[in-house]
């Protein structure tokens, strides 16, 4: 499921883009409107048709190729909660998290109050991403996992909790990815090129928790958009339960899985000034990628590392 949520990602962030770039280029969105008879109603309405649009050409996709040979059968519950050390449910609230936090903040720029934005928009990842799991609970091999739903409730909730708490975002939640040892000796089970291992390869996946620094130590001159982060890996795997023996005829080398936990320095972009649209877009973009830093690592191997640069 984590490659089906980075898909998402991806398109999404194309389409709130277009969207930011739309809301920025009239200054009449420059200042949130309580009044929602004065809402944009054009912009509205073109933030709905995009956004129906997207979600309708996803499940499409998803129909030919996630399920594409799938036989349907009886509803059915699948219990998949240690699959992949768990690096599969940090992503599926990285998913839920990303969408319900665009929805917010989307809604917020057209003139919507807050409450409304926190409802239709707060809630937007566990609603999108509710239906997926259903179709996984209707077709073989898959199966309906409540873990899958724990995950996406507390990526929304994550974006929810903090607006009606802090009224702002302090804790921002963080994907990054580099290519791992692993799938160059998988045979093409963790991916044949660069593009598909970033799906298919889960050793190479980090979700990080990134807060400012500034919040720890308020008297301080630190700037407020320098962050600590704490993140979530795993390695190992050539499985999603399991590790596999061979793949394609070929014979796949035995290694421990283990579990990785990270400590690194971070860039809080939504902290950045700039009177730049075009800059404001792309750092929209980027409040969802961890920076590269200096990295210490701990493994259930009982190893610390130290890495000049982990991403």
């Amino acid at each position: 499921m984590v490659n089906i949520i980075k898909r998402y990602f991806i398109y999404t962030l194309v389409c709130y883009s277009l969207c930011c770039q739309s809301l920025k280029a009239n200054p009449e969105n420059n200042q949130v409107i309580r009044d929602s008879s004065q809402i944009n109603s054009k912009t509205l309405y073109k933030a709905i048709a995009l956004t129906s649009a997207y979600y309708a050409l996803s499940m499409y996709v998803l129909s030919k190729t996630w399920f594409k040979d799938k036989e349907i059968v009886p509803f059915h519950i699948r219990n998949d909660n240690s699959g992949y050390l768990q690096v599969d449910k940090f992503g599926h609230m990285f998913g839920a998290y990303f969408y319900s936090y665009v929805g917010y903040h989307g809604l917020k720029e057209m003139g919507i109050t807050e409450s409304e934005a926190l409802l239709f928009g707060g809630t937007l990842g566990f609603v999108m991403q509710t239906p997926i799991e259903i179709m996984d609970g209707i077709h073989q091999d898959n199966g309906f996992s409540w873990g899958d739903i724990i995950a996406n409730s507390i990526g929304s909730g994550l974006v929810l909790s903090q607006q009606l708490l802090c009224d702002e975002q302090i804790i921002k939640y963080k994907f990054s990815y580099w290519q791992s040892p692993y799938s160059k000796i998988s045979n093409g089970y963790l991916g044949t090129n660069s593009f598909n291992r970033i799906f298919k390869d889960y050793n190479g996946h980090t979700y990080w928790l990134s807060f400012p620094i500034s919040k720890i130590f308020p008297n301080t001159s630190i700037p407020k958009w320098i962050n600590f982060a704490f993140g979530y890996g795993a390695g190992g795997m050539f499985g999603e339960q399991y590790n596999i023996t061979e793949y394609n005829g070929v014979k796949i080398p035995q290694t421990e899985r283990y579990r990785k936990f990270v400590v690194s320095l971070d860039i809080d972009w939504t902290k950045i000034e700039t009177d730049s649209d075009f800059l404001k877009t792309i750092l929209a973009g980027l409040t969802f990628i961890k920076l590269p830093f200096p990295t210490i690592e701990y493994n259930t191997k009982n190893e610390i590392r130290l890495h000049w640069i982990y991403y």
